[in-house]
């Protein structure tokens, strides 16, 4: 439910044109599922082996200690989590607004109010009970599978008819230009936005039941092999009916696609794909709370934090930060330069965590560990892990540069609100220091 959200609805059009070929953009979205599976299991170790809430901040906190956890936790507060839902959110608006403004762009503005709209609405649920947030969650993970099948099955009905001309091999691979080690880098940054969300499991564990043995690693050996499926059959559904020109000039490519192929049923496509991404918000919104929760806990955070509602047993200063920060980025920025942002940091923080796997290894041998990798597991993604970075910082060093500032403005933070033990206690009172029981 919280990888399948707006990334599927606005990659392809990324990736494709990084790619320069409907070939290579198709091998790219087979490999970042490759990848995130790699990911994945490494994290399940380490879910299993430090069962805290907080994902990525908790293990790397654990493991490097409180500064290079803090780092983590700034960036991801300060710009991968509010990017994230800024993107999903105006991608929400976008399709909902786009059958209203069929031949243009939805209004700016009017795009910008409904996406505000949806995430307060979402703020309020998510404040108001933790079982009506996943009961959400559920319904509309359903939803965008039912969306997703039928552009799979129109496709295949298409393939079946004989028009895949885009899909043979000679059509396929006739690029259009020829791409850069650095193109696909960001070919993968943009494909990896569309499986962001696999390492979300991991920010809930102490939420779960039975995280150790069955439900934390049963949900990760299943979703991410559907999501990898269901992704690339998308894509090729998309290229039944599109070509590479149509497909990189749609502002909707899902819009597009209905109106190509479903005739008066065409409504369906804004509509699913409005439902995934209300569903996609609403799991963001769920964890990246859940990770202030727990940076607040680590006492890394003001204190106010980590307070959960006495009734509904919801973390709702932590909600509204979430949603505050998600506000503010959502006025400003391009939809595809925050997609490159987020990406290259998202991936710089899988990369450290993955290596606090390897570290824990060797600082901790004998520590007891549920589920064990292959070393090879991490060792292949960090070479991956490698690989796209040092490329994108090659094709993108302003972008990559800002993102690599913005983590960086975290350290004078550090020593400021949290190394710093002896504070005035005007300043302890603004930050709200921990009551003593």
């Amino acid at each position: 439910g919280n990888i399948i959200g707006s990334g599927i609805f606005i990659s392809p059009k990324g990736v494709l044109e990084h790619t320069g070929s409907v070939g290579l953009a198709l091998i790219i979205w087979v490999l970042g599922g490759g990848v995130a599976a790699l990911g994945s299991l490494c994290y399940a170790e380490l879910g299993v082996t430090i069962p805290k809430s907080g994902g990525d901040y908790s293990y790397v906190t654990e493991i490097f200690g409180g500064l290079a956890g803090f780092l983590l936790l700034w960036s991801a507060v300060l710009i991968m989590y509010p990017t994230s839902l800024a993107v999903i959110a105006l991608t929400f608006s976008n399709y909902v607004l786009q059958p209203v403004f069929p031949n243009c762009i939805p209004p700016y503005n009017a795009s910008r109010i409904l996406s505000m709209v949806c995430l307060l609405l979402l703020t309020w649920v998510n404040s108001s009970s933790v079982r009506w947030a996943t009961r959400i969650q559920d319904i509309f993970t359903a939803g965008k599978l039912l969306a997703l099948a039928l552009i799979i099955i129109v496709g295949f009905i298409q393939i079946f008819k004989g028009n895949y001309e885009e899909l043979t091999p000679s059509n396929a691979f006739n690029f259009w230009m020829t791409p850069s080690v650095g193109h696909l880098a960001l070919a993968f940054l943009q494909g990896s936005f569309a499986f962001s969300g696999w390492n979300f499991l991991n920010y809930v564990t102490e939420e779960l039941v039975d995280p150790r043995r069955q439900n934390l690693p049963r949900a990760i050996f299943i979703s991410i092999p559907l999501v990898t499926f269901v992704y690339t059959f998308t894509n090729i559904a998309y290229f039944t009916a599109m070509s590479p020109q149509e497909l990189l000039s749609s502002n909707a490519v899902a819009v597009t696609f209905g109106e190509k192929l479903l005739g008066y049923f065409s409504w369906v496509m804004p509509v699913s794909v409005a439902l995934s991404t209300f569903g996609g918000i609403n799991g963001y919104l769920f964890t990246s709370s859940r990770l202030c929760f727990s940076g607040a806990r680590e006492g890394h955070l003001p204190s106010l934090l980590a307070m959960i509602h006495v009734k509904h047993c919801t973390p709702i200063p932590a909600l509204l930060v979430c949603c505050l920060a998600t506000l503010i980025i959502m006025l400003v920025g391009d939809t595809y330069t925050l997609i490159n942002y987020v990406s290259f940091i998202n991936y710089l923080c899988y990369g450290v965590t993955i290596i606090g796997l390897i570290v824990l290894r060797w600082k901790k041998p004998k520590i007891f560990r549920p589920i064990k990798v292959n070393l090879l597991v991490p060792i292949t993604y960090l070479a991956f892990w490698a690989f796209l970075l040092i490329f994108s910082l090659y094709s993108e060093p302003v972008v990559c540069g800002v993102g690599l500032i913005i983590i960086l403005t975290g350290v004078p933070v550090f020593f400021l609100g949290v190394y710093w033990r002896n504070k005035p206690k005007c300043v302890n009172r603004l930050i709200g220091k921990p009551a003593p029981w």
